[in-house]
Protein backbone atom coordinates (compact mmCIF):
# COMPACT_ATOMS: atom_id res chain seq x y z
CA UNK A 1 0.00 0.00 0.00
CA UNK A 2 1.53 3.13 -0.82
CA UNK A 3 2.17 5.37 2.17
CA UNK A 4 1.72 8.52 0.92
CA UNK A 5 -1.23 10.36 1.63
CA UNK A 6 -4.29 11.00 -1.52
CA UNK A 7 -5.13 14.51 -1.90
CA UNK A 8 -8.01 15.89 -4.16
CA UNK A 9 -7.76 19.32 -4.82
CA UNK A 10 -11.23 21.05 -6.26
CA UNK A 11 -10.77 24.22 -7.66
CA UNK A 12 -11.99 26.09 -11.22
CA UNK A 13 -8.84 28.06 -11.72
CA UNK A 14 -6.72 26.40 -13.58
CA UNK A 15 -3.74 28.61 -13.17
CA UNK A 16 -3.83 27.85 -9.23
CA UNK A 17 -4.96 24.14 -9.64
CA UNK A 18 -2.30 22.50 -11.22
CA UNK A 19 0.61 24.72 -9.90
CA UNK A 20 -0.60 23.53 -6.26
CA UNK A 21 -1.27 20.05 -7.35
CA UNK A 22 2.10 20.13 -8.33
CA UNK A 23 3.80 22.07 -5.28
CA UNK A 24 2.22 19.33 -3.04
CA UNK A 25 3.11 16.44 -5.39
CA UNK A 26 6.81 17.95 -4.41
CA UNK A 27 5.77 18.20 -0.65
CA UNK A 28 5.25 14.40 -0.35
CA UNK A 29 1.58 13.72 -1.86
CA UNK A 30 -0.01 11.73 -3.80
CA UNK A 31 -2.34 14.25 -5.34
CA UNK A 32 -5.19 14.61 -7.92
CA UNK A 33 -7.25 17.79 -9.20
CA UNK A 34 -10.47 18.46 -10.34
CA UNK A 35 -11.98 21.52 -12.03
CA UNK A 36 -15.60 21.27 -10.71
CA UNK A 37 -18.28 19.37 -7.78
CA UNK A 38 -19.14 17.35 -10.66
CA UNK A 39 -15.31 16.24 -11.97
CA UNK A 40 -14.80 15.72 -8.04
CA UNK A 41 -17.84 13.94 -7.30
CA UNK A 42 -16.54 11.23 -9.69
CA UNK A 43 -13.04 11.30 -8.53
CA UNK A 44 -14.40 10.56 -4.89
CA UNK A 45 -16.19 7.76 -6.29
CA UNK A 46 -13.16 5.52 -7.69
CA UNK A 47 -10.17 7.41 -5.47
CA UNK A 48 -9.43 6.69 -2.33
CA UNK A 49 -8.44 10.01 -0.66
CA UNK A 50 -7.36 11.36 2.98
CA UNK A 51 -8.00 14.72 2.20
CA UNK A 52 -9.93 17.21 0.23
CA UNK A 53 -8.79 20.80 -0.50
CA UNK A 54 -11.93 22.88 -1.85
CA UNK A 55 -12.71 25.97 -3.34
CA UNK A 56 -15.43 27.77 -2.33
CA UNK A 57 -16.38 29.95 -5.06
CA UNK A 58 -17.20 27.89 -8.54
CA UNK A 59 -19.34 27.52 -11.01
CA UNK A 60 -22.18 25.44 -10.83
CA UNK A 61 -22.67 23.56 -7.48
CA UNK A 62 -20.10 25.46 -5.14
CA UNK A 63 -17.25 24.77 -2.42
CA UNK A 64 -19.52 24.33 0.73
CA UNK A 65 -22.27 22.41 -0.49
CA UNK A 66 -19.72 19.50 -1.79
CA UNK A 67 -18.30 20.45 1.61
CA UNK A 68 -21.89 19.25 3.11
CA UNK A 69 -22.14 16.41 0.63
CA UNK A 70 -18.93 14.91 2.16
CA UNK A 71 -20.20 15.35 5.43
CA UNK A 72 -22.90 13.41 5.06
CA UNK A 73 -21.67 10.82 3.15
CA UNK A 74 -17.81 10.39 4.49
CA UNK A 75 -15.60 11.10 7.05
CA UNK A 76 -13.05 12.71 4.88
CA UNK A 77 -11.29 15.92 6.29
CA UNK A 78 -11.91 19.06 4.58
CA UNK A 79 -9.68 22.12 4.09
CA UNK A 80 -11.72 25.31 2.31
CA UNK A 81 -10.26 27.65 -0.01
CA UNK A 82 -12.06 31.03 0.51
CA UNK A 83 -11.84 34.79 -0.74
CA UNK A 84 -10.02 37.03 1.80
CA UNK A 85 -13.34 39.25 1.92
CA UNK A 86 -15.93 36.16 2.63
CA UNK A 87 -15.86 35.92 5.88
CA UNK A 88 -19.55 34.50 5.87
CA UNK A 89 -18.23 31.36 3.13
CA UNK A 90 -15.65 30.68 6.33
CA UNK A 91 -18.00 30.35 8.80
CA UNK A 92 -20.61 28.60 7.29
CA UNK A 93 -17.69 26.07 6.00
CA UNK A 94 -17.00 25.75 9.69
CA UNK A 95 -20.20 25.03 10.85
CA UNK A 96 -20.70 22.10 7.91
CA UNK A 97 -18.02 20.90 9.34
CA UNK A 98 -14.86 21.80 7.05
CA UNK A 99 -11.45 21.21 9.36
CA UNK A 100 -9.76 24.40 8.62
CA UNK A 101 -9.98 27.13 5.82
CA UNK A 102 -7.28 29.09 3.90
CA UNK A 103 -7.85 32.49 2.50
CA UNK A 104 -6.86 33.45 -1.00
CA UNK A 105 -3.97 34.51 -2.11
CA UNK A 106 -2.41 31.78 -0.27
CA UNK A 107 0.74 30.53 0.48
CA UNK A 108 1.30 27.12 -1.15
CA UNK A 109 3.76 26.36 1.89
CA UNK A 110 1.27 27.60 4.68
CA UNK A 111 -1.08 25.28 2.62
CA UNK A 112 0.86 22.26 2.74
CA UNK A 113 1.79 22.66 6.60
CA UNK A 114 -2.26 23.11 7.74
CA UNK A 115 -2.88 19.93 5.30
CA UNK A 116 0.00 17.95 7.71
CA UNK A 117 -1.51 19.46 10.41
CA UNK A 118 -5.20 18.16 9.90
CA UNK A 119 -3.63 14.66 8.72
CA UNK A 120 -2.22 14.21 12.23
CA UNK A 121 -5.23 15.45 14.14
CA UNK A 122 -7.57 13.13 11.62
CA UNK A 123 -5.19 10.00 12.53
CA UNK A 124 -4.63 10.43 16.36
CA UNK A 125 -8.52 11.29 17.17
CA UNK A 126 -11.08 8.26 18.22
CA UNK A 127 -13.78 7.52 16.21
CA UNK A 128 -16.46 9.34 18.06
CA UNK A 129 -20.12 6.88 18.00
CA UNK A 130 -23.37 9.07 17.10
CA UNK A 131 -24.84 8.96 20.62
CA UNK A 132 -25.35 12.81 20.34
CA UNK A 133 -27.73 12.09 17.57
CA UNK A 134 -30.48 11.90 20.35
CA UNK A 135 -32.25 14.34 21.08
CA UNK A 136 -31.66 13.47 25.41
CA UNK A 137 -28.13 11.56 26.57
CA UNK A 138 -28.53 10.57 30.03
CA UNK A 139 -25.29 9.88 32.35
CA UNK A 140 -25.22 9.51 35.75
CA UNK A 141 -27.78 11.57 37.02
CA UNK A 142 -27.71 13.86 34.45
CA UNK A 143 -29.81 14.50 31.23
CA UNK A 144 -28.75 16.43 28.16
CA UNK A 145 -30.95 18.18 26.28
CA UNK A 146 -28.91 18.41 23.14
CA UNK A 147 -31.27 20.42 20.26
CA UNK A 148 -31.54 22.57 23.47
CA UNK A 149 -27.96 22.58 24.65
CA UNK A 150 -29.64 22.50 28.75
CA UNK A 151 -28.15 19.99 31.20
CA UNK A 152 -30.75 18.86 33.80
CA UNK A 153 -30.60 16.91 36.88
CA UNK A 154 -32.39 13.95 38.31
CA UNK A 155 -35.25 16.61 39.55
CA UNK A 156 -35.65 17.98 36.35
CA UNK A 157 -33.37 21.19 37.03
CA UNK A 158 -32.19 22.86 33.92
CA UNK A 159 -27.96 23.83 34.96
CA UNK A 160 -27.01 26.31 32.35
CA UNK A 161 -24.18 25.43 30.69
CA UNK A 162 -21.75 28.24 28.38
CA UNK A 163 -20.95 27.32 25.07
CA UNK A 164 -17.46 26.02 25.77
CA UNK A 165 -18.68 23.94 28.46
CA UNK A 166 -21.51 22.32 26.64
CA UNK A 167 -19.13 21.61 23.65
CA UNK A 168 -16.74 20.29 25.94
CA UNK A 169 -19.17 17.92 27.68
CA UNK A 170 -20.32 17.10 24.47
CA UNK A 171 -16.89 15.54 23.21
CA UNK A 172 -16.74 13.37 26.50
CA UNK A 173 -20.02 12.28 25.46
CA UNK A 174 -19.24 11.72 22.03
CA UNK A 175 -15.85 9.48 23.26
CA UNK A 176 -16.61 7.49 26.80
CA UNK A 177 -13.74 5.86 28.45
CA UNK A 178 -11.06 7.44 25.71
CA UNK A 179 -8.37 9.15 26.97
CA UNK A 180 -8.39 12.64 25.21
CA UNK A 181 -5.06 14.90 25.34
CA UNK A 182 -5.68 18.31 25.79
CA UNK A 183 -4.62 18.94 21.85
CA UNK A 184 -7.59 16.78 20.65
CA UNK A 185 -9.96 18.57 23.53
CA UNK A 186 -8.85 21.79 21.93
CA UNK A 187 -9.25 20.32 18.25
CA UNK A 188 -12.96 18.87 19.45
CA UNK A 189 -14.22 22.44 20.91
CA UNK A 190 -12.12 25.12 19.59
CA UNK A 191 -10.72 23.78 16.03
CA UNK A 192 -8.73 26.12 14.41
CA UNK A 193 -9.42 29.30 17.22
CA UNK A 194 -6.95 27.43 19.20
CA UNK A 195 -3.36 28.70 20.32
CA UNK A 196 -0.18 26.62 21.24
CA UNK A 197 0.11 26.59 25.02
CA UNK A 198 -3.67 27.16 24.89
CA UNK A 199 -4.32 26.22 29.00
CA UNK A 200 -8.41 27.10 27.90
CA UNK A 201 -9.31 23.46 27.99
CA UNK A 202 -8.09 23.17 32.31
CA UNK A 203 -10.14 25.81 32.94
CA UNK A 204 -13.24 24.66 30.73
CA UNK A 205 -12.76 21.11 32.86
CA UNK A 206 -12.57 22.52 36.09
CA UNK A 207 -15.96 24.51 35.51
CA UNK A 208 -17.86 21.67 34.14
CA UNK A 209 -16.37 19.62 37.60
CA UNK A 210 -17.90 21.87 39.41
CA UNK A 211 -21.15 21.56 37.77
CA UNK A 212 -21.62 18.10 37.28
CA UNK A 213 -19.27 16.35 39.95
CA UNK A 214 -20.59 15.91 43.41
CA UNK A 215 -17.17 16.41 45.01
CA UNK A 216 -15.32 18.30 42.27
CA UNK A 217 -11.97 17.77 44.14
CA UNK A 218 -12.21 14.12 43.95
CA UNK A 219 -13.83 14.00 40.23
CA UNK A 220 -15.57 10.56 39.44
CA UNK A 221 -16.71 11.26 36.09
CA UNK A 222 -14.16 13.82 34.50
CA UNK A 223 -10.48 11.79 35.46
CA UNK A 224 -7.25 13.21 34.98
CA UNK A 225 -5.02 11.69 33.30
CA UNK A 226 -1.67 12.13 34.20
CA UNK A 227 0.62 12.96 31.62
CA UNK A 228 -2.48 12.05 29.18
CA UNK A 229 -5.16 14.42 29.44
CA UNK A 230 -8.78 13.63 30.60
CA UNK A 231 -10.95 10.78 30.07
CA UNK A 232 -14.83 10.82 30.63
CA UNK A 233 -15.51 7.49 32.82
CA UNK A 234 -19.22 7.27 32.58
CA UNK A 235 -21.26 5.81 30.15
CA UNK A 236 -24.04 8.06 27.82
CA UNK A 237 -26.97 5.81 26.54
CA UNK A 238 -30.25 8.27 25.01
CA UNK A 239 -32.61 9.69 27.71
Amino acid sequence: MNARPHILVVDDARDIREPLARYLEKQGFRVDHAADAAAARKALAVGAYHLVVLDVMMPGEDGLSLCRYLRETANLPVILLTAMAEETDRIVGLELGADDYVTKPFSPRELSARIKAVLRRAQAMPAAPSVLEDDAVRFDRWTLRVARRELEDAAGVAVPLSTGEFNLLCAFLNRPGVVLSRDQLLDLTKGREATPFDRSIDNQVSRLRRKIEDDPKNPALIKTVWGGGYVFAAEPSPA
